[in-house]
């Protein structure tokens, strides 16, 4: 193409090289100094993490961004790193997290009441989790948008979000529009009194008791059971936790991991009771708002819609966004969609990693300044030694 590298080797399913154009047209541009620094970048492509990682180990690879927080926590201690030979950094970032969350399926009868919903939030215990799990490593989402100006969490509703939300009086819960709402964290000691105190006082108020440690339906008898679908074993291993903790006030919940052609046909068709879920999000985000969110997308296979979220809040909010002529605008209104999804208690939200965990050897060197959108390679630049230029 017209970029500043070019493809030199291709070796099929093991490696792709480029090579910096001498003749890339915008080299000399003023937004291109300091960029594309190195010579030649090679990818190396790896059947699994294990090799992958000794690869890095031995020096084979330069550079690795971790998602690993148990590797991050313990992976770590080796004679290159003790000795110097690579550096080991969180650097800070501020592109927004998105939302990894467990999502309730709003289409099923058994989560169509809020109350029953804001309960299983309230047991999941999120601190114990990312100790016992995490190495209290991640930090808990508090938004749809967490880790960028997107996020409305500790923060007031402006004077433009209060506008645009007047139309719906009962849309944002008052503690999230002034901004003083937060994800309840237990003490951490495991056992999460209040929060199992408080889901059962709101399951009690949707119409379920405890009998024989069974919850069940006043009215009926009928037992509150539902499903889990886990795609991957690290997913099953957090679900279980969970499933542990409704367990103890007679919630019976079935964890069933599927493979990945059957959960994404499970998703797609929106054929499940509560489904790990992970949206992305950047600090731009557009017509794919109404795709995640919108009435008309929870009855569309097929869509990303998968809680099943129909609020005309929402697609009001959707709609201010989309035609927001100024970035002042188009925050608030990103905020006050926030606020409406936040309100709706669509999901139990999971957690997010607060920086970019990266480590690389020493003959790799970055700028000072970590841009907004975290590490940028492309201003990295590279030594020819190990100490010398």
């Amino acid at each position: 193409g017209s970029g500043p590298y070019v493809v030199d080797e291709v070796d099929p399913g093991k490696s792709l090289t480029f090579t910096r154009d001498p003749d890339y047209w915008g080299r000399d541009l003023p937004v291109n100094r300091g960029r594309y620094n190195f010579d030649e970048i090679r990818v190396d492509y790896f059947r699994d993490a294990s090799s992958m990682f000794e690869a890095f180990k031995s020096g084979l690879v330069d550079l690795r961004e971790e998602l690993s927080p148990n590797l991050w926590a313990q992976g770590y201690n080796f004679p290159a790193l003790r000795q110097g030979k690579i550096v080991k950094e969180a650097l800070p970032i501020e592109t927004p997290a998105g939302m990894s969350a467990l999502v309730f399926n709003t289409r099923r009868p058994i989560f169509a009441d809020p109350r029953v919903r804001q309960a299983l939030i309230r047991l999941f215990d999120y601190t114990w989790i990312d100790r016992t799990l995490y190495h209290d490593l991640f930090a808990y989402s508090q938004s749809y948008f967490a880790r960028s100006e997107l996020s409305s969490h500790k923060l007031p509703a402006d004077a433009t979000e209060r506008a645009l939300l007047a139309p719906f009086p009962d849309a944002v819960k008052p503690e999230i529009m002034d901004g003083t709402f937060s994800f309840t964290a237990s003490e951490g000691a495991g056992q999460n009194r209040e929060g199992r105190v408080a889901a059962l006082k709101l399951l009690n108020e949707a119409g379920y008791v405890l009998r024989n440690g069974t919850l069940v339906k006043a009215e009926t008898g009928e037992p509150f059971t539902f499903e889990i679908l886990a795609r991957t074993r690290s997913q099953e291993r957090l679900l279980l936790t969970y499933a542990d903790a409704l367990n103890k006030i007679g919630i019976d919940v079935r964890i069933r991991q599927v493979d990945s052609a059957q959960y994404e046909r499970r998703k797609q068709t929106f054929d499940f009771d509560m489904i790990p879920n992970y949206w992305g999000a950047s600090l731009s985000p557009g017509n794919e708002q109404s795709f995640r969110w919108g009435s008309t997308a929870a009855k569309t296979e097929g869509s990303f819609n998968i809680a099943g979220v129909e609020n005309e809040a929402v697609d009001a909010m959707i709609a201010a966004m989309l035609e927001a002529n100024s970035r002042e605008d188009f925050v608030s209104a990103v905020r006050a969609l926030d606020r409406v999804l936040l309100s709706g208690d669509y999901v139990v939200p999971l957690f997010y990693l607060p920086d970019q965990w990266v480590a690389y050897w020493t003959r790799l060197k970055r700028p000072d300044e970590t841009p907004l959108y975290g590490y940028q390679i492309d201003t990295w630049w590279a030594y020819r030694g190990q100490d010398t230029p």
